[in-house]
């Protein structure tokens, strides 16, 4: 059994919904299928989420959300018009966009808003291959502080997809305790399909997007990186950590604690082999196999901090550390990396997402609570994430890694690498990251 999951590009016209339907239908093998919202149709496109998102805003400031709710159902009309949708019985486009628009006018919430996306997607490709729609709301739950709720999820699916076989999803979101609608963070409908899959006990987790499958590098920044054929939970979450945006972080976890495999495939490529991902401990035991390669990929972000804290005898200073990582937390702070010496010690934040006046507070109260004898601020830092299962055999591996950079002119800021030895992060500065990757997917090991 396996569960299907066709992201936003797949789901963005009605021909890529005619695809969709085609790679459902060529397997009987193909259980449950969950969707995004339609994504952009060309460049100059909006994502329906994007226009859901601007919806609920709009609405704030007007009594009725009639101009900014239209291009959104002319929308949902086009697909379904051109797929034919408006001859099958039962099928009440119309009819779903005049209630979403009246609970819009209502005062809907964001998370409401936002979800009728994928609601719509669902709701008509349900129709589309005459499969059961079962809504998000009644299988995904969250708990009373918005955590999800794998337990709860899990019984309702069990009760109800059992009864639902072939059944269409909408991915994103699911419900509170109270009923109201909860979403998940951008790009959670392959945390939905992950869910979904574990629920049920899939055999495989099929992610269908709009690439061959996890590349060994950005390709807006590498010439014509290859295809990873098959990539472990670990090495996968080191590089979508850093940047690697295949697929959604947090869908890793639901599979991966049941050694469900995910495939990454192309939904506008079907032939092409795809990404698998498996259980680490499946490639180093020898179940699965894969071509023997140092270097699985390199993925990098820009935009870190690094606070650089130097204070004499701070080996011998117990709770050092802590203080740190105290202020930190006060300041409601994530930790990225924290290399040390014996009277040296860095911390590198990431600066998406954090205001000015939680850097500047963070660096008052370090100077009180350390008291360190010098502290150096290193901005516009990038990282990079070099990583592979294979560095830690191969000799000469950071030899390799410094002497690319040098010959590329770059000036390395840092270097940390994993107690696992699984991947090595170079720090840069960010108008050197561009060259940096470009070097580092060079190499020739």
């Amino acid at each position: 059994m396996k569960v299907l999951k066709f992201g936003g590009t797949s789901m963005a016209n009605a021909d890529t919904v005619k695809r969709v339907a085609d790679i459902v239908k060529s397997e009987s093998v193909n259980r449950f299928i969950v969707v995004s919202a339609p994504g952009k149709r060309d460049g100059r496109d909006t994502k329906v989420t994007d226009m859901l998102y601007a919806l609920y805003d709009y609405r704030r400031t007007h009594d009725d959300c009639s101009a900014a709710f239209q291009p959104i159902a002319d929308r949902f009309a086009e697909i379904a018009d051109r797929l034919g949708l408006y001859k099958i019985k039962g099928f009440d486009l119309d009819g779903e966009l005049e209630k979403i628009k009246y609970d819009v006018d209502g005062g809907a919430d964001k998370d409401y808003t936002a979800s009728r996306g994928e609601y719509l997607s669902a709701y008509m490709l349900a129709h589309l291959l005459n499969r059961p729609f079962v809504d998000a709301k009644d299988i995904i739950r969250f708990n009373a502080d918005g955590n999800f709720d794998e337990k709860t999820t899990f019984e309702l699916c069990g009760k109800i997809l059992d009864a639902k076989s072939g059944a269409v999803i909408p991915g994103f979101y699911g419900s509170m305790p109270s009923g109201a609608i909860k979403t998940f963070s951008r790009g959670g409908s392959d945390v939905t399909g992950a869910i979904i899959a574990g629920a049920v006990g899939a055999k495989l987790y099929e992610n269908w997007t709009d690439v061959d499958g996890f590349l060994s590098g950005d390709p807006k920044v590498v010439e014509n990186p290859r295809v990873i054929d098959v990539i472990t939970y670990r090495e996968l979450r080191e590089l979508s950590y850093m940047g690697a945006a295949v697929l959604h972080p947090e869908s890793i976890f639901p599979v991966r604690k049941r050694d469900i495999p995910i495939r990454i495939r192309n939904t506008f490529n079907p032939q092409a082999k795809g990404t698998l991902i498996v259980p680490t401990e499946q490639l180093l035991g020898g179940k699965i196999k894969r071509e023997e390669l140092p270097l699985t990929g390199i993925a990098g972000k820009k935009d870190f901090l690094s606070v650089q804290i130097e204070k004499s005898m701070m080996n011998n200073e117990k709770g050092f550390a802590r203080k740190v990582l105290s202020v930190l937390e006060q300041f409601d702070l994530s930790l990225e990396h924290m290399p040390s010496g014996i009277d040296t010690l860095s911390v590198v934040i990431d600066k998406h997402d954090v205001k000015r006046e939680q850097i500047d507070g963070m660096l008052k109260s370090l100077k009180e609570s350390v008291n360190p004898d010098r502290m150096e601020i290193i901005d516009n830092i990038a990282l990079i994430a070099v990583v592979g299962h294979g560095m830690n055999r191969r000799k000469g591996m950071m030899s390799a890694i410094t002497g690319a950079l040098f010959d590329a002119d770059v000036n390395i800021r840092m270097i940390d690498q994993g107690s696992s030895e699984l991947n090595i992060i170079i720090a840069v500065e960010n108008c050197d990251y561009e060259k940096a990757i470009r070097a580092l997917h060079g190499l020739d090991l």
